[in-house]
């Protein structure tokens, strides 16, 4: 295990940070993610919400998962700095030192959290208080380093802000909130083992025991598969409620047909074969699932829009 004291400023030297630096820390890709099934858990939302307060709403969630970014590279910096995906980032990098990652990331949590409490209401403020502890906490200090299921297990985090948005404009939870959860929850482990395939030795030097390193590729590849029928369960099966309409259930149904070829395709491979095509199904398939996600997300935002003008089932 690598020792997490290490001190990445005297290994690269110092460097001025700019203000790009600090915005790198939030993991801007990752917050556009949150940003958009957020957006989208507000605004299908069966209350309407005032487009101020919906802004405000949508800001401070993105602050707090980006606060999570921040608290994630100050912890994991260690294993960052020996990954080719991640040592890059800020703290690995040597712009940004791991006490004022840590500094940033306490501070837009704690913000975030009152903001969107005084702005909305306390289940959402609670939600995305106890989104933050669950990554940091559960899965970045505990499962990743601990369990191949971290993946499995982590992807709660991420899966959370569509919950949050719709709190914000409901103040509750529905089978609806929850099954949008699902649909990322489900997503994340297919989206991430796919990575693992071409991206093993990155995991295996920075000794995190993801599927591919515990239980080798070929099991991951079955874990794929199922994982993927899993999803498609619950991704249809939203369409069966409020939220689905015409569009969500064509797009669904594409999709999921769509995906799970790419999943067969994946598991009746061997290492042979994808190393000599240097993982071109698997690189296929992870780019697929960011089309995925984004897609059925966006498809429940067009039948909102449709369910406006009386145009929905």
């Amino acid at each position: 295990m690598i020792d997490a004291s290490y001190n990445i400023q005297s290994e690269t030297g110092p460097k001025e940070a700019g203000f790009g630096d600090y915005f790198a820390l939030l993991k801007p890709r990752v917050m556009s993610l949150v940003v958009f099934t957020a957006f989208v858990g507000l605004l299908v939302a069966p209350t309407p919400v005032h487009p101020f307060i919906g802004f405000c709403a949508i800001l401070f969630i993105a602050i707090g998962g980006g606060a999570s970014g921040a608290l994630n590279m100050w912890y994991d910096s260690d294993i960052d700095v020996v990954m080719k995906r991640t040592k890059g980032r800020p703290v690995p990098a040597g712009k940004v030192t791991r006490e004022e990652a840590f500094a940033v990331g306490i501070a837009l949590s704690c913000m975030s959290v009152v903001m969107l409490g005084l702005a909305t209401n306390l289940v959402a403020a609670g939600l995305l208080a106890f989104t933050i502890f669950f990554y940091v906490v559960i899965y970045t200090m505990w499962l990743k380093r601990w369990t191949p299921q971290n993946i499995v297990i982590g992807g709660a985090a991420g899966a959370f802000p569509p919950m949050i948005g719709w709190a914000a404009a409901t103040g509750g939870i529905s089978i609806e909130s929850v099954l949008m959860f699902a649909i990322t929850f489900m997503w994340t482990p297919p989206h991430f083992w796919a990575l693992a395939l071409f991206m093993n030795d990155d995991y295996t030097k920075a000794g995190v025991p993801m599927l591919t390193v515990t239980n080798g590729r070929k099991s991951t590849r079955t874990h794929i598969l199922v994982y993927t029928l899993l999803l498609a369960v619950v991704t249809i099966g939203i369409a069966f409620t409020s939220i689905g309409g015409p569009v969500y259930t064509l797009t669904a149904v594409a999709m999921n047909a769509w995906f799970i070829k790419g999943a067969i395709d994946i598991i009746r491979r061997d290492e042979v074969q994808a190393e000599a095509d240097n993982y071109k199904t698997e690189r296929g398939f992870f780019k697929i699932s960011l089309l995925y996600l984004f897609l059925h997300f966006s498809a429940l935002l067009a039948d909102a829009a449709l369910g406006v003008f009386g145009l929905g089932w």
